[in-house]
């Protein structure tokens, strides 16, 4: 199973919003290569939900993926954060998922943790310039992730 890192501004919402709520849209991506990971995930696949833009970025916890990917209603929204003007109902380029809570961690593996680990040193997350809101985490990086619980 592949497992990802995705990326969420805890006041738009938190790990403990979505554990709060059980099951959410995620939507309001706008790169397109974060967008395709999002294409390539499946029901039941496991991500870290990260908090970005925050005073303490990190991993807050693992959510899962809840259904398959549809269009993303924000697009064609004007009132929406995330409305696209070039978006139609015929052409909507952006995507959405639900996803389900699965667990908030005690603490959260801020940022810096995570980039002092060498056994992470490959994580996207880490990369100098990486910025995308969605990526894949191998399972190395998985386990090795978990461990620092």
């Amino acid at each position: 199973m592949p497992y990802w890192l995705m990326k969420s501004e805890p006041d738009e919402l938190s790990i403990h919003d979505l554990q709060r709520l059980g099951k959410t849209r995620w939507d309001g991506v706008r790169n397109y290569q974060a967008r395709n990971f999002m294409r390539a995930m499946k029901p039941g696949d496991l991500f870290f939900f990260y908090h970005s833009s925050c005073p303490q970025p990190g991993i807050a916890g693992i959510a899962r993926i809840a259904g398959e990917i549809y269009p993303d209603p924000t697009a064609l929204d004007p009132q929406s954060h995330y409305h696209d003007p070039k978006a139609s109902t015929e052409k909507n380029p952006w995507s959405a998922l639900d996803v389900e809570f699965d667990e908030a961690f005690d603490e959260v593996l801020a940022l810096q943790q995570l980039k002092n680990n060498p056994l992470l040193a490959e994580l996207a997350l880490v990369q100098r310039g990486s910025r995308l809101s969605v990526m894949p985490v191998s399972d190395a990086e998985w386990t090795a992730i978990l461990a620092m619980r």
